[in-house]
């Protein structure tokens, strides 16, 4: 199996906890990692805006990516969340089977 991390940027703290747990529970992810306040600088409705935002940080399988995708569109607050798949080419073979296991439940 081959696993991904999703990025994803959110509004808040809280906002952030709410997915990952939520996720995690789903079994949709193995681990989410709440990385804290960032600010983020883009080009929103034709502007230029500075947000602060929290980066969020979920690890799991890559088959599970379009529905932990649709999951998190569900439970953002955001018109177009930020959610980035990034494969996971190599790492600790323990631990990217521990991932396997933690969202085996999903499909």
């Amino acid at each position: 199996m081959t696993q991904s991390l999703l990025y994803i940027t959110c509004a808040s703290e809280d906002e952030a906890i709410k997915i990952g747990e939520t996720l995690v529970e789903e079994q949709l992810v193995a681990c989410a990692n709440v990385l804290g306040r960032t600010t983020s600088i883009f080009r929103w409705e034709g502007k230029v805006q500075r947000e602060l935002e929290v980066a969020l940080i979920l690890k799991t399988r890559s088959e599970l990516v379009p529905e932990a995708t649709a999951r998190v569109k569900a439970l953002h607050g955001y018109t177009v969340p930020c959610v980035v798949a990034v494969p996971i080419t190599g790492g600790n073979v323990d631990f990217l089977n521990w991932i396997d296991r933690e969202t085996a439940g999903a499909r």
